[in-house]
């Protein structure tokens, strides 16, 4: 086929392709040697789809090579290792931004910010515009990340919905993440007093690969700049992650407006989560007797033992909210707070109260509602 068609199956455009044939990577089947036009065969498409993706994943020339003539193993290794290059140079960029970010923002100083009366040394704040907030054990602060995180969600309309809410206040730090159907929070004993009251929606993808560093740290100080958060490590290395704009739902709201639990169930996390996982549809009903719960069908369903209190309650949700609400719940026991058919559930640890999910259920013939 002629080098124009050709370029429309691959989508490489000819000028690439006559690149590539210069480099070696992709030669043509045959080259008229009069007019010098270049014509390709059938076979040839898959390297060239294979070439073009490699190169969108911006990998150089001579690592394409090895990868478009080694064998499957040898291919997905350096895919790995160009994919590892290209996040932590993403990673770096984005630090060096958002601490570039905060030096155009001359305004930012001591007075713009609100601070409790927690007493403060002047040498704390050498390193401005990042202003101390508080201090947290990094592990502790990464596996609270990973909760919290597996209620986000990303909707071009609402960005912040892809954010964690971080509240520093005397005495806590709280995590806070929802995507209208799931909202989870998780409270956190500083490792030294919060300096500060500070908030911020903090970018999840960010916070999601700043873990692997912070939870390898025995302690992590957390400064609040204009347009992003700084994590300063034990070892004197740092993570960066941006503050997304916009007004985060209000759900203290909420929260307040919840109606009184008529139902608690308590029972054992892993038992319900095999239920779950064991579950055919994509929706599963919870039939809770004083005689324990029942998931699915009347009949069909798994019997769980439980200790129940309150009213027969018959609630449906969907899996993919009630599945992560489960799965992240502290402990080898889970606690339901049940509101009735159409009323948040409360889902968290039966004996530790620092990580909490809300779970909207769903009615017979419809979405969650937000």
């Amino acid at each position: 086929m002629p080098i124009g068609v050709f370029a429309r199956r691959s989508g490489l455009t000819p000028s690439a392709l006559r690149f590539y044939d210069d480099a070696g990577l992709l030669r043509p089947a045959e080259t008229d040697p009069v007019t010098g036009y270049r014509y390709y065969r059938e076979e040839q498409v898959a390297r060239a789809t294979a070439l073009r993706r490699l190169r969108e994943i911006d990998m150089p020339l001579g690592t394409v090579a090895q990868v478009l003539d080694a064998g499957p193993e040898d291919a997905v290794r350096l895919v790995d290792e160009q994919v590892a290059k290209v996040t932590a140079d993403a990673a770096a960029v984005r630090r060096t931004a958002a601490v570039l970010k905060a030096s155009f923002d001359a305004s930012f100083s001591l007075s713009s910010v609100s601070f409790t009366d927690f007493s403060l040394s002047s040498a704390s704040f050498t390193d401005l515009p990042g202003v101390p907030v508080t201090a947290l054990k990094g592990p502790v602060l990464a596996d609270a990340v990973e909760q919290v995180l597996t209620a986000t969600a990303h909707e071009p309309d609402t960005p912040v919905l892809s954010g964690v809410r971080v509240e520093a206040a005397p005495g806590t730090v709280t995590l806070t993440a929802t995507d209208r159907y799931r909202l989870a929070t998780r409270t956190l004993a500083p490792a030294e007093a919060p300096v500060t009251a500070w908030t911020g929606t903090v970018d999840g993808d960010e916070l999601r690969s700043a873990t692997a560093g912070i939870r390898r740290a025995p302690w992590v100080r957390l400064e609040a700049t204009p347009y992003a958060v700084r994590f300063r490590l034990a070892d004197r290395d740092e993570r960066h992650c941006r503050l997304l704009p916009g007004e985060y739902p209000d759900h203290r709201l909420m929260l307040a407006s919840l109606t009184e639990v008529t139902t608690r169930v308590t029972l054992s996390k892993e038992r319900l989560l095999r239920a779950l996982e064991e579950h055919p549809g994509e929706r599963i009903t919870l039939r809770v007797t004083d005689g324990g719960v029942e998931t699915g069908d009347a009949g069909a369903g798994t019997r769980l033992s439980a200790v129940v209190t309150g009213q027969a309650v018959r609630v449906r949700f969907a899996l993919t909210t009630l599945y992560p609400a489960v799965s992240t719940a502290l402990g080898p026991e889970v606690m339901l707070d049940l509101r009735g058919p159409d009323q948040p559930v409360t889902v968290r640890s039966a004996d530790r109260g620092d990580l909490t999910t809300w779970a909207m259920p769903v009615g017979p013939d419809r979405s969650p509602a937000p």
